[in-house]
């Protein structure tokens, strides 16, 4: 009875043994397990997270490469796109077409567009911009010429191209926001001031200086100097004892501001002054009586 007792005891405790061994072995089974699953996590806490975080470097620097290349290719997608707000390039216009070297009466062409265009831009007379070197043109070079102390042929020759590059700009003797006429008769030209300012450069013509028979006496033309004022007008023609006159306005007496057809560049009436017909249409309206007209010589 007691040798069974013994051993009942002796395979009791052996039977514990058994389990505590194979309890032992599934705590230790379940560790590896663990381990063998987090390799990434818990294995660099270990002495072997040297080798682990050797191998983890490459998929890091893979990703700086990914991570690099994203970011060459976000800088090449923003240089292709314009910045937010920023002003796209307009086109530049054509250049404008240069003057030619020298231009005649009767030439036509984009120089003497250009040729026109200038002179209207500084004020002189231009009917139209049509490349057509017309009496207009003729008229507007010859009154750029007085101006600026030129040959007054109506050629614009290389002095006339050159003084076009840097032009005198004459100023009006008489200030004020009104509109008045200037008449210089030493360049030959008129004034068309308003606003304080030239606006018009009109070619013209005033007295010669010659002897004349006028109702049986000898008379010598001149134009009166001083400062006036527009009296009468006559829209039209009107014959005078002296010649024909188209849209005369008078400032003193019988002598008149008038269109004429020959305004020759130097002094030839008899004592008015002239301008194209062309001309005295443009200002007939606003010569309106009262007007004030200067006429000096400098």
């Amino acid at each position: 009875m007691a040798g069974s007792r013994g051993t009942w005891k002796r395979t009791g405790l052996l039977g514990i043994a058994i389990v505590a061994s194979l309890g032992l072995a599934a705590c230790g089974t379940a560790s590896g397990q663990a381990g063998a699953a987090g390799v990434s996590t818990a294995a660099p806490t270990t002495s072997s997270a040297g080798t682990a975080t050797s191998g983890s470097g490459p998929v890091a620097s893979g990703s700086g490469r990914s991570a690099s290349g994203s970011g060459e290719a976000a800088q090449e997608s923003t240089r292709a796109m314009p910045t937010p707000g920023a002003k796209a390039a307009r086109p530049r216009p054509p250049a404008a077409p240069a003057l030619p070297a020298t231009a005649h009466p009767g030439d036509h062409g984009k120089g003497v567009a250009a040729l026109q265009r200038q002179l209207a831009a500084l004020g002189y007379e231009v009917r139209k911009v049509d490349g057509q070197y017309g009496p207009a043109t003729e008229h507007a070079v010859v009154a750029f010429q007085k101006v600026n102390r030129i040959s007054r042929d109506g050629v614009a020759g290389p002095r006339t191209m050159k003084a076009l590059a840097h032009p005198r700009r004459p100023r009006p003797r008489m200030g004020g926001s009104g509109l008045h006429l200037e008449a210089d008769l030493t360049l030959q030209v008129i004034y068309v001031v308003s606003g304080g300012g030239i606006r018009q450069i009109l070619d013209a013509s005033s007295a010669s200086g010659r002897t004349y028979l006028s109702h049986g006496s000898v008379r010598r033309a001149h134009t009166p100097e001083g400062s006036f004022r527009i009296g009468r007008k006559i829209d039209g023609w009107h014959r005078s004892y002296l010649g024909l006159m188209y849209r005369p306005a008078y400032f003193d007496g019988p002598y008149a501001i008038h269109g004429a057809p020959s305004v020759p560049p130097y002094p030839a009436s008899h004592g008015c002054i002239r301008v194209t017909t062309a001309s005295m249409d443009t200002i007939f309206g606003k010569l309106v009586p009262g007007t004030r007209v200067l006429v000096y010589r400098t």
